[in-house]
This record gives C-alpha cells, structure tokens and sequence, in this order.
C-alpha cells in the first residue's frame, strides 16, 4: 500500500481547485495511507487563507505524524520516514524532495494528481 505524506498546499487544493484529493489518490495508488505531519497542522492554524479551516477539517481524517522540525524539512523527514511520496505543489519543497530522491505527486492542469517522473 502507498504512503503519502500530504503537505500544507495539498490540504487547500480540494477547496481552490474543486478536486476530490482521496479520488485522485485513489486513481493513481487503488489504496493507500494518508499522512500529515504535525507541522501542517499547525500552518494551517496560522493561514490566512479562506479555506484554512476546512482543510484542518479535512487533515482530521487523515493519519498525524508527529515530528520535531518545521515546515518543509517536516515534510521532508515524516516523507523519509515513512518511505512515502509527497502530495504537494510548492516548487521549492519539489526541488528539495527530487534532491533527497523522494518521490512527488502534484496537481496538474488544476484538476488531476500526477507522480513526478
């Protein structure tokens, strides 16, 4: 079964781009485990973006993983540890993952989840 770590960016896509996020993960893995590491949580907290608290309504579903470092370097350990892809369209966190061979799975044409070749 896939793992994917689900980043801040990943929460908010359902809400902006009107995509059902398990749909499409379930396109491209059949099944799979959901994580978001206690950081994301707290992002979310802090958003000023009008669909921050739906999507900390949505993380609830998922599984947490707790972890000692912040932002994208939380992504980045959580993402190693599980030995999972992540789910994010943030260029700079995908140019940090391709570096530490972690796989990505972004949004493309603003409707459907792809894995970065």
């Amino acid at each position: 079964m896939q793992k994917v770590v689900l980043d801040t960016n990943a929460l908010l896509m359902p809400f902006e781009f009107k995509m059902n996020l398990d749909l499409e993960l379930a396109n491209l893995f059949g099944e799979f485990e959901a994580y978001v590491p206690g950081p994301v949580i707290g992002e979310l907290k802090r958003s000023d973006s009008k669909y921050a608290q739906v999507a900390l309504k949505l993380a609830g579903k998922y599984k947490r993983y707790e972890t000692s470092t912040q932002g994208d370097a939380g992504v980045l350990e959580v993402a190693k540890a599980l030995d999972a892809m992540v789910v994010t369209n943030d260029y700079i966190l995908r140019r940090k993952m391709r570096q530490e061979g972690i796989r990505a799975v972004f949004l493309r044409s603003r409707k459907r989840l792809v894995i970065e070749e």
